[in-house]
């Protein structure tokens, strides 16, 4: 997340972990939640005006997500003063304790419940999803197994325990001992307590980098899945040859002035698609400086580009690139343009259109001193959110 706070990231007008606040609230069989968090920020949590009312304490955490956890349910366990419960502490108390991840905003009520009963039933209970991509194991660098990924799930939250038997696995293993446990199953199934598989929600996303905040924003927001940017560039004509013009070399023809190869119109096209994903700019991205390769080819800075705007949660969908110059005539090679764009940002032909105008003769293209070029790309979430 680059050193932000995910949870204190905003989607909307409130936090992230607002949200997933009150998506556990949402549930009619929670009835109480103890926020656990960094020491310094106990103070500032606590006072937060959208916590849910069924939020009874907010409480240091440790080093370790095990240590975290044994704070939580100390503070459920404890008497009137921190709870609010009439009841003291009862040895006995056998109800269910749910561990839900902070930054897991979109679980949905339906989950939350059926955890808590299948925990109910069995004792514990975490809910998984199937593993769908294959999977290898590497050492070193190279691939030695493929792993049969049909015995395999990957484990989501909130996970659930019996409170008497949670008690008796910290009494087996001390959460400051020094066995690390990287989430309550693994605890219990060193405890060789049975632990139910239900089936999870591909869409508990769990927020690890920030391009998952786009996803979450979306999905609770209701932002459009598609966006839409422009850009624009011009560059005078130079002297050497050849003209570069979205990714194709037109010889005989003068080559455009600038750091890279002076393809104006892909310059153009990585400006749209960074707009639409709210990315910056080219010149960010590729400063005109020793940190870019003189001459370096444009279709270098297209396939960075969408490889970005991917990793930020879109794909190219259409473009539309209008390309103005008097000189050279360009009409005998927009079909080879536009089968180059496509082919650099993963579309079909059909999806990308490349156009040439005169712009009526005026300003430096009109003159025949260099090209302008307006890209206008529309883009879609990966996730289908």
């Amino acid at each position: 997340m680059g050193g932000s706070d995910k949870l204190a990231a905003p989607i909307g007008d409130r936090p992230l972990l607002a949200w997933t606040l009150a998506a556990l609230a949402a549930s009619r069989l929670v009835e109480r939640i103890v926020v656990v968090t960094a020491a310094d920020r106990v103070a500032t949590l606590a006072a937060a005006v959208w916590l849910p009312d069924v939020v009874v304490a907010v409480v240091a955490g440790a080093d370790r997500r095990q240590g975290s956890v044994a704070a939580g349910f100390a503070a459920l366990d404890r008497p009137t003063a921190v709870t609010g419960d009439d009841r003291a502490a009862d040895p006995g108390d056998d109800r269910v304790v749910l561990v839900h991840d902070g930054a897991r905003p979109l679980v949905s009520p339906a989950l939350v419940e059926a955890v808590a009963r299948a925990t109910a039933l069995h004792g514990a209970a975490i809910p998984v999803v199937a593993v769908t991509e294959t999977i290898k194991r590497v050492v070193d660098g190279r691939i030695v197994e493929t792993v049969d990924r049909a015995t395999l799930a990957g484990a989501q939250t909130p996970q659930g325990i019996r409170s008497g038997l949670l008690r008796s696995a910290y009494r087996d293993h001390p959460p400051d001992g020094p066995a690390t446990w990287t989430d309550e199953a693994a605890l219990l199934e060193a405890c060789r307590i049975p632990v139910q598989a239900v089936p999870g929600e591909p869409g508990n996303l769990k927020v690890t980098v920030s391009a998952d905040l786009d996803r979450v924003r979306r999905a609770l927001l209701g932002t459009p899945t598609t966006r839409v940017g422009i850009g624009h560039d011009s560059h005078p004509f130079g002297p050497a040859e050849p003209l570069v013009l979205a990714g194709v070399a037109i010889a005989g023809a003068p080559r455009l002035h600038g750091h890279s190869d002076g393809d104006v119109a892909l310059h153009a096209l990585c400006d749209a698609l960074l707009g639409a994903a709210g990315l910056g700019d080219l010149g960010r991205l590729f400063p005109a400086g020793p940190a870019t390769p003189g001459g370096i080819a444009s279709r270098e800075l297209v396939v960075e580009v969408v490889r970005r705007t991917g990793e930020a949660g879109w794909r190219p969908l259409a473009i539309d690139l209008t390309i103005v110059a008097a000189r050279p005539r360009l009409a005998a090679h927009l079909d080879a343009m536009r089968a180059e764009v496509a082919n650099l940002t993963g579309l079909a032909p059909g999806a990308v259109n490349v156009k040439a105008s005169t712009g009526n003769l005026a300003g430096m293209e009109g003159a025949g001193r260099g090209m302008s070029a307006l890209a206008v790309a529309t883009i879609g979430a990966t996730d289908g959110w």
